[in-house]
């Protein structure tokens, strides 16, 4: 039998889902580098696209 503190078992605990809640939200809401930079392009081609083709 070993001696668990178990402050530091609790705090683990909590370390680990956190962790695992970070994860689940990275899947769900997060977007890579490149899809950021893309949309980022993106807007400002479609901004000057705008820009260009105003009437004076």
């Amino acid at each position: 039998m070993t001696v668990v503190n178990l402050n530091k078992f609790r705090k683990a605990k909590a370390r680990s889902d956190k962790k695992a809640q970070a994860d689940q939200n990275a899947v769900k809401f997060g977007r890579t580098k490149a899809q950021k930079r893309l949309e980022e392009t993106q807007a400002e081609k479609n901004c000057r696209d705008l820009d260009g083709k105003e009437r004076e």
